[in-house]
C-alpha cells in the first residue's frame, strides 16, 4: 500500500477508535454511575432546578408551620393531644381543607381524650397520620410503636427495603391513612430522592404524599417509584410558592379561610428546637415538611396530568452520543485546533439545553456522560489532528523545501500552507537551461569525472533560481526546469527569471574558467524564458507525488532553450516573457519556428550590454 493511502487509512482509523472509546465512556458512565459522576450531576440537576423552579402560588397546598411564635405562644412542644386535635378539626372542619396531613409521628400514648379523638378523626376524617421507617441495618434495629398501613407487595412496583421503624402508638393503629416520613438523603446529603414505597417483613407502605392523596376520594391514587423504589422529588415550585400559615393563627382562627378551604394542608415544623431540617436541592437547610409540600406538588401532577412518571433517556442518550461524537470525529479532521474546539463546545450547549429539557419531563439520563466524552475528545482528538496537522506541514516543508528557496518558503510559512499543494491555474514564467552537448562534453571522461561535471553544472543552475527565489520543478539529466509565479504569486516573475538566467551564465563561465585551469574542456549552456498559464500543483499519484507545472508555456521555453544553439545567445526569450519584463533591454532576433510544431514566434535576447554589465557585476561579487 503506497505510504499516502497507508497514512491516511490509519488516521482514519484512529480517529474511530477515539470515536468508540468516546461512546464505550458514556456508556460505562451512564449504567455503571460512578459516585464522582453521580455527584456531578446531581450538581447541575440542583442548579438547573433552582433556575427553573417556579415562583407561582401553589394554591393547592397549604403548610401549617408549628413554629417558633406557635411554640411561644401555644407552649413548649409536645403539646397535649387535645390540642392537636383542636387544629386538625378546625382545618376539616372551620377551614374546609381536604385533607390535613401530620408530619409528626406520636410513638407514646398521650393524655386519653386528646389520643382518642386523634384516633377517631384518623379513622373517620382525610387525617393522614406519619410513621418512620428506618432504611440502616443495625445490629439492634429500632422497633417503637405499632406499624399500620401495611399492603400486599405490589407486582409492578419495587419497594426499598426497611430494617426498623417508628411507628404510633397503638391507639392510632386503626388509622384510615397512614405514610411513610422516613427519607434517604445522597451521599452529599442532599434529599432528592424518597422511597414510593417501602417493603417491610413482606408488606409495601406507602410514602406520606402519597397516603395523603389516598385520603381524597376525588384523586386517583399514584405509586410513584422506580424498579427499586425510590422516587426522585420534583422540586418544581420555590419554597416561597406555598403557603405557610402559623399555627397560632389557626388555632385562633385568624388566618384567611380561602387559603385553606379545598387545599391538600400539612402540619410540620420549622423550629430549630424540633430539629426537622434537611438539605434539598432549593436550599441547604429547610423542614421537613417542605419536602413532603414538594412531592405532594408532583404527585398532584401526576395525577392530574400535568407530568410524567420518570424514565430513563437512555436509548436517546446513546442515540445522541453516537451522532454527535461521529460528527466531531469528522468535523474535527476538517478543523483547526480552534475551531475543533468550538465544535466541542458547540455541543456541549446543546446537550445541555436536549439534556435539562428532558430533565424538566423527567428523564432520569446521566446529564455529565456525554461531557466527560466530550472532554476525552478534547484531550485526546484534537491533540491527536493538531499533531497530524504538524506532520502534513512537515512534509509539505520537507517537499518544498528541495523545490524553492528558504525565503519563499518561509513566507509560505507565514501565509499558511493548507492550499499550496491544490492544483490550480497560475501565471508563471518558465526558465530551461540545459548544458550543450553533454553526451560529447562527457563521452571522453572518466565516470567519476562526469558525475563531478553534472553535479557542479547543475550547481551553477540552481544557485540562482534559488537566489531569485524561484521553485525548481524538476532536473532532466544535465538541465533543470524551473519557474517563478507559484506556489507564491510574483508580480515580476519575468524579470527574476532573466536575473536568475544572467547569473547562470556568470556561474557557468566561472565554472569554465575552473575547468580549463583544470585541463578540462568548456561547455556551453542554453536558457529559454517564457511565461504563460500552466497548471501547477501536486500532479502526482497515491504511488509518487511531485510539485510540477504542465502548460504550453514549458513546452515553448523547452523549445527555445533548443532554439538558442542555432542562435547567436545562450539566453532566448519568448515574446509573452518579454513583454512583462520591466527592469531589462532586450532586443528582437526575429521570428522563428519552434522545432517540432508550425508555431511561430518573435523571439528576444538580453543586450550585449547589460549583459556584459551584470558580469562583471557579478565577478566581482564573487570575488569579494
Amino acid at each position: 500500500m503506497p505510504p499516502s493511502v497507508s497514512n491516511f487509512t490509519s488516521a482514519w482509523a484512529t480517529r474511530a477508535v477515539i470515536a468508540c472509546l468516546s461512546c464505550l465512556i458514556v456508556l460505562l458512565l451512564e449504567w455503571q454511575r460512578p459516585e464522582l459522576v453521580t455527584r456531578l450531576d446531581e450538581g447541575l440537576r440542583d442548579v438547573f432546578i433552582r433556575i427553573v423552579a417556579d415562583p407561582t402560588p401553589e394554591d393547592r397546598v397549604t403548610i401549617i408551620d408549628i413554629d417558633e411564635a406557635s411554640l411561644g405562644e401555644i407552649g413548649p412542644w409536645p403539646w397535649p393531644r387535645q390540642r392537636v386535635a383542636d387544629l386538625v378539626e378546625i382545618l376539616l372542619s372551620n377551614y374546609g381543607a381536604r385533607a390535613v396531613g401530620l408530619d409528626i409521628v406520636f410513638p407514646d400514648p398521650g393524655e386519653a381524650q386528646g389520643d382518642a379523638r386523634l384516633a377517631s378523626l384518623a379513622a373517620h376524617a382525610p387525617l393522614n397520620l406519619a410513621q418512620i421507617f428506618d432504611y440502616t441495618p443495625r445490629q439492634l434495629a429500632i422497633l417503637q410503636g405499632t406499624l399500620a398501613g401495611g399492603l400486599n407487595p405490589q407486582p409492578h412496583h419495587g419497594g426499598v427495603s426497611a430494617y426498623g421503624y417508628i411507628a404510633n402508638h397503638a391507639g392510632l393503629a386503626g388509622a384510615r391513612c397512614i405514610g411513610n416520613i422516613g427519607y434517604l438523603p445522597d451521599a452529599d446529603g442532599v434529599l432528592r430522592h424518597t422511597p414510593g414505597l417501602t417493603r417491610y417483613q413482606g408488606q409495601d407502605y406507602l410514602h406520606f404524599a402519597s397516603a395523603l392523596l389516598a385520603c381524597s376520594d376525588s384523586v386517583r391514587r399514584v405509586t410513584p417509584g422506580n424498579a427499586e423504589g425510590l422516587w426522585r422529588i420534583p422540586y418544581t415550585h420555590t419554597l416561597s410558592a406555598y403557603t405557610v400559615i402559623s399555627a397560632a393563627d389557626i388555632l385562633r382562627e385568624s388566618a384567611p379561610r380561602s387559603l385553606i378551604a379545598g387545599r391538600y394542608v400539612l402540619v410540620g415544623s420549622s423550629s430549630l428546637g424540633l430539629g426537622d431540617r434537611v438539605g434539598t436541592p432549593l436550599a441547604s437547610l429547610s423542614s421537613g415538611v417542605m419536602v413532603h409540600a414538594a412531592s405532594l406538588s408532583g404527585l398532584l401532577d401526576l395525577a392530574e396530568g400535568r407530568a410524567r412518571t420518570p424514565w430513563s433517556g437512555r436509548v436517546w442518550l446513546l442515540l445522541w452520543s453516537v451522532l454527535s461524537i461521529a460528527l466531531a470525529a469528522v468535523c474535527i479532521a476538517r478543523l483547526s485546533a480552534w475551531g475543533g474546539m468550538l465544535l466541542l463546545l458547540g455541543l456541549v450547549t446543546a446537550w445541555l439545553g436536549l439534556a435539562f429539557a428532558a430533565v424538566a419531563r423527567q428523564a432520569e439520563w446521566s446529564v455529565t456522560a456525554p461531557l466527560w466524552a466530550y472532554f476525552f475528545m478534547l484531550v485526546v482528538a484534537i491533540p491527536h489532528e493538531w499533531w497530524q496537522t504538524q506532520r502534513k506541514s512537515r512534509h509539505l516543508l520537507t517537499t518544498f523545501s528541495h523545490y524553492v528557496a528558504q525565503p519563499v518558503l518561509d513566507e509560505m510559512v507565514r501565509l499558511g500552507m493548507k492550499r499550496s499543494l491544490e492544483p490550480t491555474q497560475r501565471e508563471i514564467t518558465v526558465l530551461i537551461a540545459d548544458m550543450e552537448g553533454y553526451t560529447r562534453n562527457t563521452s571522453s571522461l572518466s565516470l567519476e569525472d562526469a558525475a563531478t561535471l553534472t553535479k557542479d553544472f547543475l550547481g551553477c543552475l540552481t544557485r540562482p533560481v534559488l537566489a531569485w527565489r524561484g521553485t525548481l520543478d524538476k532536473y532532466s539529466g544535465d538541465g533543470l526546469v524551473a519557474f517563478w509565479g507559484a506556489p507564491l504569486a510574483c508580480p515580476d516573475q519575468a524579470d527574476r527569471a532573466v536575473n536568475a538566467a544572467l547569473e547562470i551564465l556568470v556561474e557557468v563561465d566561472a565554472f569554465n574558467a575552473r575547468r580549463q585551469r583544470g585541463g578540462f574542456a568548456p561547455v556551453r549552456v542554453r536558457i529559454g524564458i517564457e511565461s504563460g498559464r500552466a497548471l501547477v500543483g501536486d500532479l502526482g499519484t497515491a504511488f509518487r507525488s511531485t510539485y510540477t507545472a504542465v502548460g504550453d508555456c514549458i513546452n515553448f521555453a523547452s523549445r527555445l532553450e533548443s532554439a538558442a544553439r542555432d542562435l547567436p545567445t545562450q539566453l532566448l526569450i519568448g515574446s509573452a516573457a518579454n513583454g512583462q519584463l520591466t527592469q531589462h533591454q532586450t532586443a528582437s532576433l526575429g521570428l522563428i519556428t519552434l522545432r517540432g510544431t508550425e508555431t511561430t514566434i518573435e523571439v528576444f535576447a538580453v543586450r550585449p550590454g547589460e549583459i556584459a554589465a551584470r558580469h562583471c557585476a557579478d565577478q566581482t561579487k564573487l570575488l569579494t
